[in-house]
């Protein structure tokens, strides 16, 4: 860690603040430059001068760093304590959505355009599309499941009830297939290994991650990275599903025609055995006037 590396070349007031990082890092990851001088009994600047003392660019390089580092080592109550710390009730609903759209903007800006297109490309062209995501990612694997499989006939929910059906799923998995792995803090166990599986059979791996560094990307070339919010017991994966979102579109633009035929079977399926509510409520009502 560089702060231990560099801690003998720093200042007394630097010292301090290194001091109260090391201790503190789940409370510091918050706090702004003049926020953690104030706490730590220092000037703002001097706050400033040991980021860059410790090699970045300023605060704000070093802040990313920190949060990259203390993003998996938080616990469900280590979360909770430090939202209600910095939340007031009267600000929840305009904090968290203006936490949301933070997290879109930093995706958008950061995301790897090529890897995105390598994804698309990827999918088109596997035999078969396994999906997985366990634990709080499950809803963001089920959803994409439901509008490939609308796209294509080869897609394969992985149930994640257990580590031995996770395997069992896979068993046939291979080169020409594709699974799309999608883990965010804390990274599932059981998701890492499945993809270590899937890589021993020479399948491709797509990852949906929050960072350079996230465990699974170990077994990805093709990696899109995507902002989560770490400082919750709720888990905000909200920059996550629009970059699903975008994939799905991208796919859907990529297979115009079998998609319109697909859609112009399901609406006459949908209408034939009223599976919407527009049907229903006229059913209740022609039933109401009998």
């Amino acid at each position: 860690m560089r702060i231990e590396e560099k801690y003998r070349d720093l200042s007394k007031g630097q010292k301090r603040v290194a001091e109260y990082v090391l201790d503190n890092y789940d409370k510091a990851v918050f706090l702004t430059a003049a926020r953690l001088g104030e706490v730590v009994g220092v000037s703002e600047s001097t706050v400033v001068r040991f980021a860059t003392q410790l090699g970045y660019k300023g605060y704000p390089e070093f802040q990313k760093a920190l949060e990259e580092l203390v993003r998996n080592r938080l616990n469900s109550i280590q979360r909770m304590k430090v939202t209600y710390g910095r939340i007031s009730q009267s600000q929840i609903l305009e904090t968290v959505l203006q936490s949301d759209i933070e997290k879109i903007k930093q995706t958008l800006n950061g995301i790897d355009h090529s890897a995105f297109n390598q994804a698309i490309d990827t999918i088109l062209n596997a035999r078969k599309i396994y999906v997985l995501g366990i634990r709080s990612c499950a809803p963001l694997a089920a959803f994409m499941s439901f509008y490939l499989n609308l796209l294509c006939d080869n897609v394969i929910a992985v149930n994640t009830n257990s580590s031995s059906e996770i395997f069992e799923q896979l068993i046939r998995i291979g080169e020409e297939d594709v699974i799309i792995g999608i883990s965010f803090p804390r990274y599932s166990q059981r998701t890492l290994k499945a993809l270590e599986f899937a890589s021993k059979r020479k399948a491709k791996i797509i990852t949906l991650t929050d960072s350079v560094h996230s465990p699974i990307n170990i077994y990805s070339s093709c990696n899109l990275i995507a902002r989560s919010d770490m400082a919750s017991i709720v888990d905000s994966l909200v920059a996550p599903l629009s970059v699903v979102n975008a994939l799905i579109v991208a796919l859907c633009m990529k297979k115009q025609e079998e998609v319109i035929g697909t859609l112009e079977t399901l609406e006459q399926i949908w209408g034939e055995y009223q599976v919407y509510s527009g049907d229903e409520l006229n059913r209740i009502e022609d039933n109401s006037e009998v």
